[in-house]
């Protein structure tokens, strides 16, 4: 199961890691700010690649996550192509957030082999696990300390 920074709004379930909101210790301190960083780095570039590709703006529940990966892959890669080309023409006061609200929509076809009633209900219980989603955060916390924590004590 893959997981989502998120921040407080986001409910305590195993695929969303969030911050720690009063991190008591130096590691749930690294940790938080670590994973915020992360968040407002991911939150920004995806604004840019929605401001610029309407199809990252669409819904994406019906697609297949092979599917939202090519698209992924081909927005960010096209993004690159333009930042290439364009770098000297860029203007630099460039609004982002206003980037057109156009609505795309999208052709759904059901596949084959649809997920089973019971494998989808195992899937969303072990989603919503709470204790899953604490020994996340703990595991990463402690991952988080062990790869950078010593740079922190050089300080």
């Amino acid at each position: 199961m893959g997981y989502y920074l998120a921040d407080g709004i986001y409910p305590e379930w195993a695929t969303f890691v969030k911050t720690i909101p009063i991190p008591q210790g130096e590691k749930r301190k690294l940790f938080a700010e670590r994973q915020e960083s992360a968040r407002k780095d991911v939150e920004r570039a995806f604004g840019v690649l929605q401001s610029r590709f309407a199809i990252v703006r669409g819904p994406a529940r019906a697609w297949s996550v092979d599917t939202l990966k090519n698209i992924m892959y081909a927005c960010i890669i096209l993004h690159n192509m333009i930042v290439e080309d364009e770098r000297y023409t860029y203007n630099i006061n460039f609004d982002y957030d206003n980037g057109g609200n156009e609505v795309s929509t999208t052709d759904i076809s059901i596949g084959p082999h649809p997920i089973f009633t019971a494998t989808y209900l195992q899937r969303r219980a072990n989603l919503r696990d709470r204790q899953q989603h604490r020994q996340l955060q703990h595991d990463l916390v402690e991952h988080i300390w062990e790869r950078f924590g010593h740079h922190n004590n050089e300080n």
